[in-house]
């Protein structure tokens, strides 16, 4: 499996993870995350043996954000010509799919935050398709405070997460949202009391996830963000679409055998994805 320099990939039957381990450096988002990140996620939605991949981080704080040398180079942040800003446009919008990663995956991404989690951390989670947090995981949207707006994923998600308010709320005063706020409105499906009870609830949905038919969850997932982005009536008609694209006999057959014999159904697997001019 590929090393990274911001995180570690790890591999547990059909169950991935992706761990924050710069804890050291409150694990801050390099320059080298914004481009390992999708190429993580990408290669593990393609080689489809995951069936869901849970993102976690070592060390009390579960990031700060963005590394303080994205900032320092003087050449990126350039914006003296038409020509720079528009260099400074392409580059920025690299940055939002290093997020969007998450949600062309092929299966679920679960978000286990311990600890803080400031600025771009806001982006990534919000890009996930569930959270869990300890008591001490509280969010914050840094941006505002640093004189810049959030333009990365989270004033585009969060409003779809949490009442419209609450999140122009947060957006335009860059206060901090306390776990047990974030679990009443919504954006954390649980807070835990410790890190090791935040592991052992994650992994229990994990696993639960897991032991579903691939292209069902896969089929889940594509409509729900299919139905975020249309109207009703677009949705029910891409629903059925999927449905006739992914309907699986054997599949259906299996979990309802398995369901009656007490034990784990024997799906059929994602087949792996081929990209052009790959060996």
């Amino acid at each position: 499996m590929t090393e990274y320099t911001s995180f570690k990939v790890t591999q547990d039957g059909p169950i991935a993870r992706i761990t924050l381990n710069r804890a050291d450096k409150r694990n801050t988002m390099t320059p080298a995350f914004w481009a390992e990140l999708p190429h993580a996620v990408g290669a593990l939605s393609d080689a489809g043996e995951t069936r869901v991949l849970i993102l976690d981080a070592e060390g009390p704080v579960f990031t700060a954000g963005m590394d303080i040398s994205v900032f320092t180079d003087p050449n990126a942040l350039k914006t003296d010509s038409a020509s720079m800003r528009e260099a400074f446009m392409t580059a920025a919008t690299a940055l939002q799919d290093s997020f969007t990663a998450f949600e062309k995956a092929r299966f679920p991404v679960i978000a286990a935050i311990q600890g803080p989690c400031v600025g771009g951390g806001v982006d990534m989670i919000c890009a996930a398709d569930i959270r869990y947090g300890t008591q001490d995981a509280w969010m914050r949207i840094e941006e505002t405070n640093i004189g810049m707006f959030a333009d990365v994923g989270t004033l585009q998600r969060l409003p779809g997460l949490i009442p419209e308010g609450v999140a122009r709320e947060l957006a335009y005063t860059g206060e901090t949202l306390s776990a047990d706020r974030a679990e009443k409105l919504g954006l954390y499906n649980e807070v835990l009391e410790s890190p090791e009870a935040l592991k052992a609830r994650v992994d229990t949905v994990a696993e639960t996830i897991a032991s579903k038919a691939p292209l069902t969850i896969s089929g889940v997932k594509r409509s729900f963000l299919y139905a975020r982005d249309h109207t009703v009536a677009d949705s029910l008609e891409h629903a059925m679409t999927l449905q006739a694209s992914l309907w699986c006999p054997e599949d259906i057959m299996e979990a309802i055998t398995a369901r009656g014999e007490k034990r784990e159904g024997a799906f059929q697997a994602l087949t792996p994805v081929k990209r052009m001019g790959q060996s």
